[in-house]
């Protein structure tokens, strides 16, 4: 479509041919004698849509049944070769072990938050009403991010407290004090958070939401392990750089095989970068393309 807003210009009285008579009218900026809605009360709209669409719930009910249930019922079904090391794994790899399927409704929300209004028209409607395009993306990437993280953070404390139940009945459970538990567990939200923003961002980059959910999850799930089958050290860093990776890395007390990933909190840093260029790229695109 059209790369660049359209710029009418309007006589200020009839027969005037000045151009201090001239009005320059931008509908993506300022349109003279018209109230812009103050951020605040984009943010409140922003929350409202997100909070009336039914997918919402269901979407948030699905993250906790897949984060917590999943975690739950793993420990219960490992918790005995765990205990007899028949594993070779940790106990303490598994006690956010519902984050590999709950990552994926972050992404649906994250997506659909943005692609829904595409597939309705309604994104046409809302930058109408609220011509700063920044403020609609920086609204509801405020909206989606706390929720993600509360969600997050409870889905992560039931799932451990069902799950090192079963642990504990082995004599293998980890305590709250123990090295990265804590930090796991409030990291998963911190996670989940980030991956909204990355598919907020995504969203509106594609616009479609098939191919907005396709690129997301291949990214996180199926590109970032591929990497790891690249030839030598150039690969590996690869793989530690994807944003699953290095954004799951301050979600977990200690990686599966004992897998190569980045420092808990060096790992979030370069996610988030990555999770925030996505969302730039987004609203750049937003602002050079029609709706």
């Amino acid at each position: 479509m059209s790369a660049s807003p359209t710029v009418s210009t309007v006589s200020a009285r009839p027969g005037a041919g000045s151009a201090a008579d001239v009005v320059r009218l931008d509908p993506n900026r300022h349109v003279p004698g018209v109230r812009q809605p103050g951020f605040a009360q984009v943010l409140h709209a922003e929350w409202v849509k997100f909070w009336t669409v039914r997918s919402t719930r269901w979407s948030l009910g699905l993250l906790f049944l897949l984060g917590a249930g999943l975690t739950t019922l793993v420990c219960w079904a490992a918790a005995g070769e765990l205990a007899a090391g028949d594993t070779g794994e940790s106990p303490a790899s598994f006690i956010t072990w519902g984050l590999l399927f709950s990552q994926l409704t972050a992404i649906a929300l994250g997506t659909l938050m943005v692609t829904s209004e595409y597939g309705t028209g309604m994104i046409r409607a809302t930058l109408s009403a609220v011509p700063r395009r920044g403020r609609v993306v920086a609204a509801k990437a405020l909206v989606l991010a706390p929720v993600l993280f509360v969600a997050g953070v409870v889905t992560a404390f039931i799932g451990y407290l069902g799950g090192n139940w079963f642990l504990d009945r082995e004599g293998i459970g980890l305590a709250l004090s123990d090295d990265g538990v804590v930090r796991a567990l409030f990291g998963n939200g911190l996670y989940l958070a980030g991956l909204g923003v990355l598919a907020l961002g995504a969203g509106f980059l594609i616009r479609n939401t098939g191919a907005a959910l396709t690129v997301g999850i291949a990214l996180v799930l199926i590109v970032g392990n591929l990497a790891y089958a690249l030839p030598g050290t150039w690969g590996e860093w690869v793989a530690k750089l994807m944003p699953g990776n290095a954004g799951g890395s301050v979600a977990q007390v200690m990686p599966f095989n004992g897998g190569a990933v980045l420092a808990p909190w060096t790992g979030f840093a370069v996610f988030a970068a990555e999770a925030l260029a996505v969302l730039v790229a987004g609203y750049v695109v937003l602002r050079r393309r029609d709706a």
